[in-house]
């Protein structure tokens, strides 16, 4: 058995501030502590909405951990307001999650100390619920059992540390830290009979977390002869597309796009006040990049069209049978709404009389998206079940009414995509610490990708050009209607953060696309300093693990490296 203990902590205001620090971070206990998650918080406990509309954020204190006699893993904390103040509407309550790896959790649930006992003991006797506190040392050994007014502050419920056993810890422990290259691995020796069939052969990439992929080889075929048998040693190359950081500088919310054998790249323009939308092509994805590259203005400033303000998060997308430019965009007046420009058949993109003009996404009933807010970072998304947008939403911003920015979900017909076919639904709003960590009241900038049936929407939370900048995580099934909330599991933890990656600081308000080696890679954006402002782009691969599900957090120097291989080869006609 292995202890693993549970804790906060110390508020740090300059660079762990309350909102994360008031998480359940874990490790394994001991001497030698190791720390999950590179120990970034893991369990966020969820903020209340007030009558107002606004959110109250909500932060945890005295973690406790035990096993349960149906080998359920519980994690329980008092939740207390971000501040670290007692939280009146929880006292005599806690905050409990239950898990079976200490990977997967269940959703939070407020509880009474009755309402635990419940929860932890099911049906079992009082006298049983007692001797698993006394066994586990708690000094209130009757706490859970007494009933009527129990009160979790005033009893000795927490307990930070527990026994759990070695194969889920050390699966855990595997599973939150660094996922890691390890081997790569080829055959020995092979036969063919053609070219072709060489070039068919692939590396085998083995990582730390148990994942494998195959890599293409490059390999040099000089001296080889199909036309007779013979014996040969080769060699062969590795390459791993990789991308500097920082890759463009002042730029945020980078889009990586292909079309017609060219890639384009589109992104807010810091640089120049976010007036206009600039286009960049180029025939390959580093090229997009280049000293000297030409950026080509599609979209600028122009009041006879009301185009004034925050050309915000554009986006390429194909619905339908045509190509289509979401954003964000104000008139002479600030309030950004969304948009959407459709490309006329035969034209350039980079060419802005190529593009119709401008759109504003409208409701079912012709109506706007919103009257009394704001609207943006508009997103398309594909599935078996449908066509829908997802886009964020924000009322009295900056003022003490200020919703917070929360993403909402609707269908679409894909002929006439910039009016819904169905009402709004909100899919998430920023109830989680690391979505309204230090006033910031974040989610925005989604974006999809599906493998495998599954539809994962990937969205940002935290202050969108600082370092608690974050990457969540929305998933469902794509047959199911994704209109209905019930189909939608949000993660706790966030998947990509400041912790991730060494000199990456605030990664967040993502893309994705396939690069010329088939990889999905993941574009966004972040800074290069804990105390910069200045936003940056970045690229790298998106990892899956050995269960299909996407790590974002893979550094360059993490991956496969760039090297040369050797072959033995029997050419047999």
């Amino acid at each position: 058995m292995a202890k693993v203990c549970v804790y906060t902590r110390e508020v740090n205001e300059e660079n762990y501030p309350a909102g994360l620090a008031r998480s359940v971070h874990i490790a394994v206990a001991g001497d030698s502590k190791q720390p999950f998650n590179k120990n970034y918080g893991i369990l966020f406990a969820s903020g209340s909405v007030t009558p107002e509309n606004t959110i109250c954020p909500k932060g945890v204190k005295d973690p406790g951990i035990f096993v349960d006699p149906c080998g359920d893993i519980c994690i329980y904390a008092r939740r207390v307001l971000e501040n670290g103040e007692m939280d009146a509407s929880s006292e005599g309550m806690a905050v409990l999650w239950r898990t079976k790896d200490l990977i997967h959790f269940s959703d939070e649930v407020l509880a009474t100390e009755d309402e635990l006992k419940k929860l932890i003991m099911g049906d079992r006797t009082t006298k049983a619920a007692d001797l698993l506190l006394a066994s586990l040392g708690h000094k209130d050994e009757g706490a859970l059992s007494k009933g009527g007014k129990g009160d979790v502050q005033k009893s000795s419920l927490y307990r930070n540390e527990a026994e759990i056993e070695d194969g889920i810890v050390d699966s855990a422990l595997i599973y939150w830290s660094p996922v890691t290259c390890i081997g790569v691995t080829l055959p020995n020796g092979i036969t063919v009979s053609s070219e072709e069939e060489l070039k068919s052969i692939s590396a085998l990439i083995s990582y730390s977390d148990g994942s494998s992929r195959e890599k293409n080889v490059s390999w040099n075929l000089d001296g080889i002869s199909f036309d007779a048998d013979g014996e040969y040693e080769i060699t062969g190359h590795i390459k791993q597309q990789r991308f500097k950081f920082p890759l463009a500088n002042g730029y945020g919310d980078p889009v990586i796009f292909h079309w017609d054998d060219k890639w384009y790249y589109i992104s807010t323009n810091d640089n120049l006040d976010d007036i206009g939308f600039y286009v960049r092509e180029a025939d390959n994805v580093h090229d997009l990049f280049a000293e000297g590259v030409v950026e080509h203005l599609i979209l600028g400033f122009d009041p006879s069209r009301d185009l004034e303000k925050t050309f915000w998060a554009p986006e390429f997308h194909v619905i339908g049978d045509d190509l289509y430019l979401l954003f964000a965009i104000s008139g002479h007046e600030w309030g950004p709404q969304c948009h959407m420009m459709r490309f006329k058949k035969g034209g350039r993109i980079t060419d802005p009389a190529s593009w119709e003009d401008p759109v504003r996404v409208l409701r079912a009933d012709g109506t706007p998206l919103t009257t009394d807010g704001i609207t943006l970072d508009m997103t398309y998304v594909k599935a078996k079940s449908g066509s829908y947008v997802i886009w964020s939403y924000r009322k009295n911003i900056m003022n003490p009414l200020d919703t917070g920015s929360m993403l909402y979900i609707a269908s679409i017909d894909e002929n006439k995509p910039w009016m819904l076919t169905s009402e709004p639904v909100l899919l998430t709003r920023p109830l989680l610490g690391w979505e309204n960590v230090s006033g910031t009241i974040n989610n925005e900038g989604p974006y999809s990708f599906i493998k495998d049936g599954t539809v994962y929407v990937t969205y940002s939370g935290g202050a969108a050009n600082g370092y608690t900048y974050v990457l969540g995580l929305l998933t469902a099934k794509e047959d199911d209607d994704l209109t209905d909330l019930s189909s939608w599991k949000k993660s706790i933890t966030p998947v990509l953060q400041f912790y991730s990656v060494d000199g990456e600081f605030g990664p967040g308000h993502n893309a994705f696309f396939v690069n010329e080696d088939g990889e999905l890679m993941i574009s966004y954006h972040g800074e290069t300093d804990i105390k910069s402002h200045l936003r940056c782009d970045g690229i790298r691969r998106v990892h899956f693990r050995e269960d299909g599900s996407p790590y974002f957090q893979m550094a360059a120097s993490e991956d496969v490296p760039d090297m040369d291989v050797k072959l033995k080869v029997k050419v047999h006609k």
